[in-house]
């Protein structure tokens, strides 16, 4: 049972904000039965449990009327409307308060966390095509360039999702370069190709004789970052058990080595990135929803590049760039418009990173040989991508009927060859990590080894 605060510890008034606020803000329900429900802030927003509240909540600790918030000109001021178990602003129970966006209110017992978000619709797209490192002459790319110009001065935490090979390595960097802590460390952390005994400690460092191995004491990211930018590499990938320490991190702002007693203070700006829906994610208990929250304070989503084909010349001019500069062999190539052309009716199943591979293929075999135009290029093709390809073509590379075999031993042939082919292509995703490569594909990491050897191929244990 809950029990009633006395007055002299509710607070009538909290300090004001210092401008007003952002442009949308939402509440979203941390916790209760209606956990994961989010109601956007208009001028005003009721929150009880009768159904003509603006935010109902059907928890026995919620009042009927319980509460409401009001977007002043001094910011969110968030009102007790009498309520039974009280409305808190972090521990302290209040009749009223000036909330600023990522203060958490508990209303009885359901914890409601306000939120804010860039209104994608009112942040005009960048009239530069370029941000940073990264390029982009699409309208898509220009939306994502109009919002980073804005977020890359501040210290908010970004979090860009994407397909594979889409730039946002490119991007986290750029957001970096375009930051005040441009001239402190850009560290980056790969959450999928560190071995799972080991992420806690390339993230946090370790003492000696932390663990079986730490033969001498090591910094982790972000002790080596200082007041830099750590860049979490596929986030999607980091182990449920080690969230809750990242996550008291960002809250605290304060991480002890692995093995060690003395508290560090965490300065760096964190910029994540995953091939993953975390939303999904979170909703299958995969992630944690709090620190998807602290890591998506402006969340980005990178379009493929089959969706923005007129990305693709200015990609390729500067990938010819790159190349002349690397090598000065390949000074005099250049492309035909027909080639550019066929470049950006291309799908790119493996978007800007594929792209770049195949014209660096393109590219040493041009000037192998000597020549200064590159007019076709070896396009990797999916099977049965091809239109009017025959049914057929979708089983190129497996074995064929034979009517000499049962049907066991024709679906045993079939077995073996799509293992083989899925263990193969695991592998190449993952540079040959079979720790990473065994998290996605959710098997045992011995039985994954026990596979690629089976089948003749190699990985890193």
């Amino acid at each position: 049972m809950t029990h009633p605060v006395p007055s002299s510890e509710i607070a009538t008034r909290a300090q004001p904000l210092v401008g007003g606020p952002t442009d949308e803000l939402l509440l979203v329900v941390v916790s209760g039965s209606a956990r994961g429900k989010r109601v956007k802030l208009g001028e005003r927003l009721t929150v009880g449990k009768a159904a003509d509240n603006d935010l109902v909540l059907p928890d026995d600790t919620v009042s009927r009327h319980h509460c409401e918030l009001e977007r002043t000109a001094r910011g969110v001021v968030v009102r007790d409307l009498g309520s039974t178990n009280h409305t808190r602003v972090g521990r302290t129970a209040v009749r009223e308060a000036v909330i600023e966006s990522g203060s958490t209110i508990v209303v009885g017992s359901v914890e409601l966390l306000l939120r804010g978000e860039p209104n994608r619709t009112q942040v005009l797209p960048s009239e530069a095509t370029s941000f940073g490192e990264a390029l982009g002459t699409s309208l898509s790319m220009r939306q994502i360039f109009g919002v980073l110009e804005r977020i890359a001065p501040t210290d908010a935490s970004v979090l860009l999702e994407g397909e594979t090979g889409t730039g946002k390595d490119v991007l986290a960097r750029s957001i970096h370069q375009m930051s005040a802590r441009k001239d402190q460390s850009f560290v980056v952390v790969d959450c999928g190709a560190v071995s799972y005994n080991l992420i806690e400690s390339e993230l946090f460092g370790h003492e000696r004789g932390a663990f079986t191995g730490a033969v001498a004491a090591r910094q982790g990211a972000f002790e080596i970052a200082g007041r830099g930018t750590v860049f979490l590499d596929e986030v999607g990938e980091l182990p449920l058990d080690v969230q809750p320490k990242l996550l008291r991190v960002l809250e605290s702002g304060e991480f002890r080595r692995v093995g060690g007693n003395k508290p560090l203070h965490a300065e760096a700006r964190i910029v994540a990135a995953t091939k993953r829906n975390l939303k999904e994610e979170v909703e299958r208990g995969k992630f944690r929803e709090d620190l998807y929250f602290r890591l998506s304070v402006v969340p980005i989503t990178v379009p493929p590049l089959r969706t923005r084909r007129e990305d693709v010349p200015a990609l390729v001019e500067q990938f010819l760039d790159l190349a002349r500069k690397r090598d000065p062999s390949a000074s005099a190539i250049s492309l035909t418009r027909e080639t550019v052309s066929a470049l950006a009716a291309h799908d790119w199943p493996g978007n800007v990173r594929e792209l770049r591979n195949v014209l660096d293929r393109a590219i040493y075999i041009a000037a192998a040989g000597g020549e200064h135009e590159i007019r076709l290029v070896d396009l990797p093709v999916s099977p049965g991508s091809i239109s009017g390809a025959p049914p057929s073509a979708a089983n190129a590379g497996y074995p064929a009927f034979d009517a000499e075999k049962s049907y066991r031993e024709i679906r045993s042939d079939f077995e073996s060859e799509f293992e083989r082919r899925y263990v193969a292509w695991l592998l190449d995703r993952h540079s040959g990590n079979i720790s990473a490569a065994a998290r996605e594909a959710k098997m045992d990491r011995k039985h994954l080894y026990d596979l690629a050897r089976k089948r003749g191929l190699r990985g890193d244990r």
